[in-house]
């Protein structure tokens, strides 16, 4: 059974730094692509950034230069690395793993951006 757990989020001043990771198990972790998807209030879920398991990675034009995604196999855990963070990135953030277009999702870490 796959099983993804996020953690790391939390309160954060506007400017601030953030570093989210994901424990996979049940899979194949290397052979995964794997990513984060975000959801704010009102908000449809959008993708923020992905790494396939070649570790290419794509991102959203809102984070680039300020959130980094990376993986480590041995570990089965994906990162994310939120840098210069601000109000409009508060959100519920989720790990997805993804094989054959099917992806497995974890059940959310909060992202507060606030003063």
């Amino acid at each position: 059974q796959v099983q993804l757990v996020e953690s790391g989020g939390g309160l954060v001043q506007p400017g601030g730094s953030l570093r989210l990771s994901c424990a996979a198990s049940g899979i194949l972790f290397g052979i995964y692509d794997m990513g984060w998807y975000r959801e704010a209030p009102g908000k449809e879920r959008e993708l923020v950034a992905s790494i396939a398991s070649g570790r290419s990675a794509t991102y959203a034009e809102s984070v680039v230069g300020r959130f980094t995604v990376s993986r480590d196999n041995a570990k089965s855990t994906v990162f994310l690395q939120m840098s210069r963070l601000k109000p409009g990135d508060t959100a519920v953030y989720y790990c997805y793993a993804e094989r054959h277009r099917v992806k497995n999702w974890g059940r959310g870490t909060q992202v507060t951006v606030s003063s």
